[in-house]
Order: C-alpha cells, then sequence, then structure tokens
C-alpha cells in the first residue's frame, strides 16, 4: 500500500459516508472477514504494483452491495480517463456510452484475463491453480492477458474487449464493483463450478456465451 492508497481511502470514505449514511465501509484496512447488510466496497487503487510501476492498468473501484447483491458500481482509471459505471436495472456504461459484453461464441476465438495472486510465492494450492487452469486453457483460445487489475478486467469483460475472466484468491473490493459491470453489460458471474458466485471463491466471469467451455476447461483444478 502507498500512501496515495491511503489518501484516496479516507477521501472515499468521507465523500461514501455523507452519501450513503446508512451503508457500512468495507476497506482492506478495515475488513474483519463479515461482510455487513449494507456495505460499500473500495479499493483506492486496484492494480497498485502496475500504479507504483508507471503501468497503466489501475483504478479505483467502488462497489455497493445491498442484502448481498450489487447495486451500484464504479470503476475509474484516471490515467486511461476511463470511467465504467453501473445500477442495478439500469445497464452498464462507459462514460456515457451503454456497453454489453463480447459476442464470441467460441472459446478458440476468445480473448480471456486471468492474475496471479500474491500466494503465488507459497508455490501451494493457488499457484497449482495459476499453472493447471492456464495449461488447459492457452491452447485452446485466442489468448490470455494479465493486465494485474480485477477490476478493470471484469470492466474490460464488461465492455466487450475480454469474453471471460477468471482468478483465484480474491478479495471482496477487488470484484465488488466488476461484478454489477458484467451482470448488467449482459455477462456471466459464477465460481469455477458454476455455481453462483460468494466472495472468497473462485470467480469466472463471461459474455455468457463461453462460460460453460470455460469452466470446462478449468476442470483441473477441480483434481488438484
Amino acid at each position: 500500500m502507498t500512501q496515495f492508497d491511503v489518501a484516496i481511502e479516507e477521501y472515499l470514505k468521507e465523500a461514501l459516508a455523507k452519501r450513503y449514511p446508512d451503508f457500512a465501509i468495507v476497506a482492506e484496512e478495515s475488513f474483519d472477514g463479515t461482510i455487513p447488510q449494507r456495505a460499500i466496497f473500495i479499493d483506492p487503487i486496484d492494480g497498485t504494483t502496475n500504479f507504483v510501476h508507471h503501468i497503466a492498468y489501475c483504478c479505483v473501484s467502488v462497489g455497493i452491495w445491498e442484502d448481498g447483491e450489487p447495486i451500484e458500481a464504479a470503476v475509474y482509471n484516471p490515467i486511461l480517463e476511463e470511467f465504467f459505471y453501473a445500477k442495478r436495472g439500469e445497464g452498464a456504461f462507459l462514460s456515457e456510452e451503454r456497453i454489453v459484453v463480447s459476442e464470441v461464441t467460441q472459446l478458440i476465438d476468445a480473448l480471456l484475463a486471468t492474475g496471479f495472486p500474491y500466494t503465488k510465492v507459497q508455490m501451494g494450492r493457488d499457484y497449482r491453480f495459476v499453472i493447471d487452469t492456464m495449461a488447459n486453457l492457452l491452447p485452446k483460445t485466442r489468448d490470455i492477458r494479465r493486465l494485474g487489475s480485477a477490476a478493470i478486467d471484469l470492466a474490460y469483460v464488461a465492455c466487450g474487449r475480454f469474453a471471460g475472466f477468471y482468478e483465484v484468491n480474491l478479495m471482496p473490493w477487488d470484484v465488488a464493483a466488476g461484478i454489477l459491470l458484467v451482470e448488467e453489460a449482459g455477462g456471466t458471474v459464477t465460481d469455477h463450478l458454476g455455481a453462483p458466485y460468494r466472495f472468497g471463491d473462485i470467480i469466472v466471469a463471461s459474455n455468457g456465451r463461453i462460460h460453460d467451455a470455460l469452466i470446462e476447461n478449468m476442470a483441473a483444478w477441480q483434481k488438484v
């Protein structure tokens, strides 16, 4: 975490508390494992490593949830000046333009995104997930990208740049906004078995058209 993460987090906490007084702010430093009924998940800089190394893929992510469901979302990359937002039942947008997921129907034509968890250094179960799923998927897709920001990856699924995204060991603030973006853009979000996604699960997001094939070809993870 940098001084900029801290400064942005404090700014967001103050601003959001005024606008949503009945919601609890959930951020990395204050998270105790419980999910409030009304929660605002904030990631002041998703992609901090990119930010530190002057790589453009980093963003501010805000996801507002009520009763276990996302109701509002915003993902803003100030470097590329891209602002994604969504409201439950009203669609997803990039600036003022409505966005929809990719029309790709075959996995071999799909550009995917993934991420590498910090726990990879332990070379344990998460590491095996990364290696095994990539070994299975890479030859069967157009290609796989690793941008370093789950919020941006999900936003890019929502606007059709990626056909799918998967990752292990993400925290609620990493995905809380992106989930709604994907769903409101017409996509699908589940765990790696196709069940409804819950915080802490392996996340799989797609345009819906390749979802079953994507999950099927991640099956090596289930054997670990």
